[in-house]
């Protein structure tokens, strides 16, 4: 432990003796100086005591100009030493120690200078070297914690006691784990605020709750002292420490920690994402279904018996990378989800009646925005059994055309429920369809395929398509007739209507 001035004064052994009215400090000593320059702050750095003789000091105005400089130099105590040069401390020293409040006191002539420092240096050292215990110990617990069954959360749970402050981890903007103080109880359950709506939560917040989450016990503290942590994605990592907060070294050792912890998740849920995806992509295309499939949704996590709704996140094609390791907010964390088709799927259960805080895909949108993502989700409808997974992916894959950022399914489709057969060659059939229209389109810049879908989509109203595209009603009936020769369809006939329909949802589709 660091030596203070009063254990200095108390140590019999050094026969020191307090002088003036200034007391003696309680701060710990870093050094002890000893000069007998008349200018001592060249060689100061604040917070040690400076042992002079004085054989410099021969007038009251050089005596009071050292008094003043070593304070300003941020000393903690002069130590004169008597019976060489003065047989006691000058009062002009005194007197000026005195008026700027520091303390000083005299050092018998049989002391040597060099017992003060050796006594001073032997606590440093000592302290270092009981710090440095105490870190190698906390390396020990933070490690401990973090490869047992608690994780990050215990390895925060330790942190904080050792700190004695409230700590959080921040990933994409939203809490991902956090830790109270020892001895410190949470705050009761009440009704979290969420993020305000088009950002996610940061440490700035205080005691908002995270987009997406539904933690009963929020942290409430007013403000944080924030540290990056690198995870080599850029995802805006933090760990949050509640203030008031001292630099500890223990903090950089935590930081590594949860560096790595965090570098091994994401690869993790690579791994998790890629398996479950082709799982999910089996079940949807039809190539494993009954029996089997439901026990191979089951070792997933997805129980078939119950209802199940899908919702597949779309994002820039950027950004589609980011979606294998992107960590999600609390309660969505805990969902199963895949990669399909370079898109994020979700298997979300139906919520039980009464829930008191059901997962809201808007929360999720939120926290995608927070995140940096451009971000589409489609909805499906909840249904149970693998092929009740199936229609719900193909809903959820159709809303996603509508291009809001939170896209639910009306009913579902015929489209989907012909999507939802690998046996149904929907795509080849479109291509086959279209292929003459998109090559006349190209090639001579018509607009049919734009005119054909106008025209189902306004219910063959040749008027409204006319005055939706700015043209003559005769320039809309001649191409619609050029749709017919170059395909052998006829939009006006009901048969042939549902075909140009499908083909171009199809196309819409992927």
């Amino acid at each position: 432990m660091a030596i203070t001035l009063p254990d200095l004064l108390a140590d019999p052994a050094l026969g020191l003796v307090a002088e003036g009215t200034a007391p003696p400090p309680a701060q710990p000593i870093q050094w002890v100086a000893v000069t007998e320059l008349e200018d001592p702050r060249p060689f100061l750095n604040g917070a040690e005591v400076v042992l002079t003789t004085g054989v410099r000091l021969k007038t009251g105005a050089a005596q009071r100009a050292f008094v003043r400089r070593a304070h300003e130099a941020g000393a903690l105590a002069i130590g004169f030493g008597v019976g060489l040069t003065h047989r006691r401390i000058p009062a002009a020293v005194l007197a000026e120690a005195d008026v700027v409040g520091l303390a000083a006191f005299s050092v018998p002539y049989e002391v040597p200078f060099i017992a003060i420092g050796k006594k001073v240096a032997d606590a440093l050292s000592a302290a270092q070297y009981a710090g440095l215990e105490e870190l190698l110990q906390g390396h020990a617990v933070l490690a401990s914690a973090l490869l047992g069954a608690g994780g990050l959360t215990a390895l925060l749970g330790e942190l904080a006691r050792m700190l004695g402050t409230d700590v959080a981890l921040f990933q994409y903007g939203t809490r991902i784990a956090d830790a109270r103080r020892s001895g410190a109880p949470r705050p009761p359950a009440s009704s979290p605020r969420a993020a305000a709506p088009g950002r996610a939560a940061s440490p700035a917040d205080g005691d908002a709750a995270p987009a997406g989450s539904h933690d009963p016990a929020p942290m409430v503290p007013t403000t944080w002292h924030r540290v990056p942590i690198a995870t080599g994605l850029k995802d805006r990592c933090t760990l949050a420490i509640a203030e008031p907060y001292a630099h500890a070294a223990v903090v950089d050792y935590a930081k590594s920690l949860i560096s790595v912890e965090l570098t091994n998740q994401a690869r993790n849920r690579t791994g998790a994402r890629t398996a479950t995806g082709q799982l999910l992509e089996d079940v949807v295309r039809g190539t494993l279904t009954g029996p089997e499939a439901a026990a191979r949704l089951a070792s997933s996590g997805i129980d078939t018996t119950a209802r199940h709704a899908v919702l597949i996140v779309d994002v820039a094609s950027g950004q589609r990378r980011s979606l294998r390791t992107l960590p999600l907010p609390y309660g969505w964390d805990r969902l199963s989800t895949g990669l399909v088709d370079e898109r994020l799927v979700l298997v979300l259960p139906a919520p039980a009646s009464p829930d008191p805080a059901p997962l809201d895909p808007a929360e999720l949108s939120r926290y995608l925005h927070g995140a940096g993502l451009t971000a589409c989700i489609g909805v499906g409808g909840a249904y149970a059994q693998p092929t009740g997974l199936r229609w719900s992916y193909f809903e959820a894959r159709e809303a996603l055309q509508r291009g809001q950022a939170v896209n639910r399914a009306d009913r579902l489709s015929l489209t989907s429920l012909l999507m939802s057969s690998a046996d149904v060659p929907l795509a080849d059939l479109a291509a086959e369809t279209l292929r003459p229209l998109d090559d006349f389109d190209e090639a001579h810049g018509a607009g049919l395929v734009t005119t054909l879908q106008r025209y189902l989509d306004l219910d063959g109203s040749v008027a409204a398509v006319a005055a939706g595209l700015a043209l003559h009603r005769n320039t809309i009936r001649y191409r619609l007739q050029q749709v017919v020769t170059l395909t052998g369809y006829d939009p006006a006939v009901t048969a042939d209507r549902v075909h140009l329909y499908l083909a171009l949802r199809v196309r819409a589709l992927g």
